[in-house]
């Protein structure tokens, strides 16, 4: 697995009061554009919830989350339209879109003025591969919108039926937006946009296209018109992951995708740490993180205080900093101070050394540190037993150690695991 193939696998806020193109009432979203680290982990996230739970990938917190309310809502007798409306969008999510068609589809003829079924089925169809379908409704979608949704139904419309165009096995960029801005015949500029352009792919541009991958999280076209957005930011690091994972996780093989990859590639490689410290983003977002709704703290198991515990890395993500960087855990991680642990990601090493007596564990395997760094409350600091070392992998670990939490000194780690123990992920 490449390094730029691992860093794609990474990566103040006001909620909005609405959202369209897919809906789940219990599924939130803050102010777009949000920052690229911040997208690209909520962004997978959601992906994940698709995801059926394995011996190598237990399912997310979401996934359990969302199973459960949709098994809930399965059962009701007489589910109101806006029940209705959130159980597509769970089974949607679930990766089970034929369910999600055969509970909207009557609902939309009994409630032909209700807007989220509408949006719900169109988007349904869509991952079932009915692009006419999905059409079809998201066009009555579009009718029925409010003010402030229809610009992001009318743009999910006219992604739908510009694909609808599309011969079989199309993987180009998607022409989204009244601007020439990629073809042959351009020079592909790394980091800048024309100035032209630029006035047309307005930071409003990127919310809109973060909200539609947000909605096809599964969509790696979707990515690769993001990572050229990022580019003409000026986060080059950024859109060079982001297009690995387009080649790498989704198989995309568009020529222009390959060639651009190749190009941002070598730029990120020639550049030196001093440009990463210095390097500064013409991108500001509006968010750190897209989603607003977390899994709940309710579905996790009760602490054993004699064993090991599993520590979900949605767990330290509740924690919060406040401007001088004192932290507010959840309450599920204070009762876990000091108690035996188990966590699953990633290492990264504190230094050049590949002998390790102490590294950090992160979600997310990362790439090029100074553009991808991840937030301080999403890195664990790994501490083996005196004497003891391990050789740096970039392979998925799982670590077991004693957790010790860190509320009063900035300078220090949030969390530690002490005389903590690693194994391979797929180990007994």
């Amino acid at each position: 697995m490449t390094t730029s193939r691992l860093a794609f696998c990474l990566v103040v806020c006001l909620p909005l009061t609405v959202h369209a193109g897919l809906h789940y009432s219990e599924e939130k979203y803050a102010e777009l554009p949000a920052r690229w680290r911040g997208f690209l982990l909520d962004q997978r996230a959601l992906r994940q919830i698709a995801v059926p739970p394995s011996k190598e990938v237990p399912a997310s917190l979401l996934r359990q989350q969302y199973q459960r309310e949709a098994e809930r809502l399965s059962q009701l007798e007489n589910p109101t339209a806006d029940e209705i409306a959130d159980l597509g969008a769970l089974w949607v999510r679930l990766g089970e879109p034929a369910k999600a068609v055969e509970v909207l589809r009557p609902a939309v003829r009994r409630h032909p003025g209700h807007f989220r079924l509408a949006a719900n089925l169109g988007t349904a169809w869509q991952m079932q591969g009915d692009l006419p379908r999905a059409a079809e409704a998201l066009a009555e979608a579009v009718r029925l919108a409010p003010d402030k949704q229809r610009k992001l139904e009318e743009l999910h419309l006219k992604l739908v039926r510009a694909r609808m165009r599309e011969k079989p096995g199309t993987q180009s960029l998607d022409a989204l937006f009244e601007v020439t801005w990629i073809d042959s015949t351009r020079e592909y500029l790394i980091g800048r946009f024309e100035p032209a352009v630029r006035k047309v792919l307005t930071p409003t541009v990127i919310a809109q296209v973060q909200q539609l991958a947000l909605w096809l999280p599964a969509d790696g076209r979707l990515l690769w018109l993001l990572a050229e957005l990022a580019n003409g930011y000026g986060d080059v690091g950024i859109a060079a992951a982001i297009m690995d994972g387009c080649v790498t996780e989704f198989g995309l093989r568009d020529p222009q995708l390959l060639a651009h990859r190749k190009r941002l590639r070598e730029a990120v490689a020639a550049a030196d740490k001093k440009q990463h410290e210095e390097h500064v983003s013409q991108f500001e977002p509006r968010s750190a993180r897209p989603l607003l709704s977390k899994a709940s703290l309710a579905a996790l198991p009760p602490i054993d205080r004699k064993g090991t515990n599993s520590l979900a890395w949605e767990v330290l993500a509740e924690t919060t900093l406040d401007r001088q960087l004192r932290p507010t855990f959840a309450k599920y991680l204070r009762d876990l101070d000091g108690l035996q642990v188990e966590m699953r990601g990633f290492m990264q090493p504190l230094g050049e050394d590949t002998d390790l007596g102490a590294f950090m564990l992160v979600e997310h395997p990362i790439g090029c540190w100074f553009c991808e760094m991840p937030e301080l409350t999403s890195i664990m600091l790994v501490e083996l037993p005196e004497g003891k070392s391990g050789r740096f992998t970039r392979e998925r670990i799982r670590v077991t150690g004693r957790l010790m939490l860190n509320a009063n000194d900035p300078e220090n780690f949030l969390y530690t695991l002490r005389e903590a123990k690693v194994r391979d992920d797929l180990a007994e």
